[in-house]
C-alpha cells in the first residue's frame, strides 16, 4: 500500500494520464464525483489532488466547468541569435523569430519617460532617478500572452536618437536604429531567473495558479559604455530558451533546438 498520502495518489495517478495523452491539451478531467468513486476517497481529498496539479501548472479550474488540461505549445527562443545583426532579419527580431517558427506575431507598445531605479541605474551607470526613456512591449504569439518586455535607455543616448522616444514600433529594430545612428552594440551581457510572478505579471501574461516566469535581463553596450537595460518576462509554461556558443560543425541542424 503506498505511504503516499491519498490526495498525492489521486494527484499522481492524473499526471500519468495527462502525461500519456489519456487526457489530451484542453480535455476536461472527470468531475469531483466521478473521482470520488474512482478513488474511494472524499470531495476535500479530490480537491487537494486536483489542487496539486492547478499549482503545477497542469491543469486550470473554472467555477462550473470543473478543470481542464492546459495547453502547453512551448515556443523555442534562440537567445544567441536574439537581436544578433551577422543573423539576417527583416524588421525586429520578436517578429522575425516568431514568423520563422510558422507562428503569428502581434504586440503593443508603451513609451514613457521614467526615473531610473537602482536596478536599472546601476547596469547602466548612471545616476538613481535620472531620466532614462522605458519601452515597454506586451507580446502574443498566435494571441497567446507571450511576454512583457520592458527596455531602459539613458537620457543621454535618447537626445542623440530621438525615435527611442517616439510611441509605437520601430520597423527595423532599435539595435539596427541605433547602429545606423552611429552607437552599435558590440555586446551584452546575460542575466537568467525564475520566480512566482507579480500579480501585474500574472494579469499580462494570464499565468494561472503555481506557474512561474522566466527573467531574461540583458544589458547592451557599445564600445565606451551601456546603452540600455532588456528586462523580458516569460510564461515558464510555453517558453524555452536555447544559446549556440561557438562553432558547431557537429550539430545536425534537425536536432532539438
Amino acid at each position: 500500500m503506498s505511504k503516499q498520502p491519498k490526495y498525492r495518489q489521486v494527484a499522481d495517478a492524473l499526471r500519468r494520464e495527462i502525461d500519456s495523452g489519456t487526457y489530451a491539451p484542453g480535455a476536461r478531467l472527470p468531475s469531483e464525483s466521478d473521482l470520488m468513486k474512482r478513488f474511494d476517497a472524499s470531495r476535500n481529498t479530490v480537491r487537494n489532488g486536483l489542487g496539486v496539479l492547478v499549482s503545477q501548472g497542469l491543469v486550470s479550474s473554472s467555477q462550473g466547468l470543473g478543470y481542464e488540461v492546459r495547453s502547453h505549445e512551448v515556443f523555442k527562443l534562440n537567445a544567441s541569435k536574439f537581436e544578433n545583426l551577422n543573423f539576417p532579419q527583416n524588421g525586429d527580431a520578436y517578429n522575425t523569430d516568431v514568423t520563422s517558427a510558422g507562428r503569428r506575431p502581434h504586440q503593443t507598445f508603451r513609451v514613457e519617460m521614467t526615473p531610473a531605479s537602482e536596478a536599472v541605474a546601476e547596469r547602466l551607470k548612471v545616476d538613481v532617478g535620472s531620466t532614462t526613456v522605458l519601452r515597454f512591449c506586451h507580446r502574443y504569439v498566435d494571441d497567446v500572452p507571450w511576454s512583457t518586455q520592458a527596455t531602459w535607455y539613458p537620457g543621454w543616448l535618447v537626445e542623440r536618437s530621438p525615435r527611442l522616444a517616439e510611441p509605437g514600433d520601430i520597423a527595423e529594430g532599435t539595435t539596427r536604429y541605433l547602429k545606423a545612428r552611429g552607437i552599435e552594440q558590440v555586446g551584452y551581457f546575460d542575466e537568467i531567473a525564475t520566480r512566482m510572478p507579480t500579480p501585474d505579471e500574472a494579469r499580462l501574461l494570464e499565468v494561472g495558479a503555481g506557474v512561474p516566469v522566466l527573467l531574461w535581463t540583458r544589458t547592451g553596450y557599445a564600445e565606451d559604455r551601456p546603452i540600455r537595460c532588456t528586462v523580458t518576462t516569460f510564461r515558464g509554461d510555453l517558453n524555452e530558451m536555447n544559446y549556440e556558443i561557438g562553432t558547431l560543425p557537429g550539430r545536425d541542424e534537425n536536432e532539438p533546438q
